[in-house]
């Protein structure tokens, strides 16, 4: 079969639901993660014939776009500051504004010469500690999850990306940081609302875990209310955390990081100009 006649056939099946401009989205990526071809490739070869093989993954791929089944799930892998993150259904498909997060830890601490001991807090694919063990100098870096499937994945990502990153079961609602002495803690803990969901696309209410991305309505700061305590115990003195946020409740995040002893409390705003970061500095002073 011709390649063009499987992305027509793309288009007859889905632009209903994901519009042409995201079908294309959709094909491209197929084009490049199944035949290792660049997106313009049918540009430049218009008849290019693809062997049965090709078609059946083609078509598993559309079937499953049809059901509303995520692109990174179905090709299974993904892209996090330039490093490839295998993604399933155990855990969340990283998202742009933690991407954007990482870069700002990045930015502060690339010219540090002290070693770094850091600590990610609900780690699941691992991506932000493979992250910054792979772009930050001289750094050792830690992260945990609840689920064991997460875990998994994690440690593949490690291994994918060639970087020494400790990974532990641990739940966020009864971990104990009190003996340990970190630099830099991080944490992108669920914080979407369950009346939010209405808003929310079904390919993300369906598909990813749900643990991962929800709280009670009543208790917004459910997370946050067990992991800046402890923060405070296991940061050394200067030592920062950085969260990312529901964007409603930026000032009552920020009243909480007071409550426990930090200081220098700067709220930002990702590319879609929402409050989406947190960052604050411990201190005993």
């Amino acid at each position: 079969m011709l390649l063009k006649e499987i992305k027509h056939i793309f288009h007859k099946e889905l632009d209903q639901r994901y519009g042409k401009d995201e079908v294309n989205h959709f094909f491209y990526h197929f084009v490049e993660h199944y035949l290792g071809q660049p997106k313009f490739h049918l540009a430049l070869h218009p008849d290019w014939i693809i062997s049965k093989e090709e078609e059946g993954v083609f078509f598993r791929g559309l079937s499953a776009l049809k059901l509303g089944q995520p692109l990174q799930y179905i090709l299974g892998v993904t892209t996090f500051t330039d490093l490839p993150i295998k993604v399933n259904n155990k855990v969340l498909i990283p998202r742009p504004e933690t991407e954007e997060l990482v870069r700002r830890i990045i930015e502060d601490y690339k010219t540090s010469s002290k070693p770094l001991n850091i600590l990610d807090i609900g780690t699941g694919s691992g991506c932000i500690a493979i992250s910054l063990a792979k772009h930050l100098p001289n750094v050792k870096v830690t992260g945990t999850d609840l689920s064991t499937e997460a875990l998994k994945i994690a440690g593949e990502n490690a291994r994918i990306n060639e970087v020494d990153v400790v990974f532990l079961e641990s739940d966020i609602m009864s971990m104990d940081l009190k003996n340990d002495h970190y630099d830099i803690i991080v944490s992108n803990p669920p914080y979407v609302l369950e009346k939010e969901k209405l808003a929310m696309e079904e390919h993300v209410k369906e598909a990813e875990p749900s643990m991962a991305l929800f709280v009670p309505d009543e208790k917004p700061l459910l997370f946050y209310e067990f992991i800046i305590p402890e923060a405070s115990n296991a940061l050394v003195e200067g030592g920062a955390l950085y969260l990312e946020i529901n964007q409603r409740f930026g000032a009552e995040t920020s009243k909480l990081l007071k409550d426990h002893s930090f200081k220098q409390i700067e709220l930002s705003k990702d590319l879609h100009g929402k409050d989406r970061f947190l960052k604050a500095i411990k201190t005993d002073k």
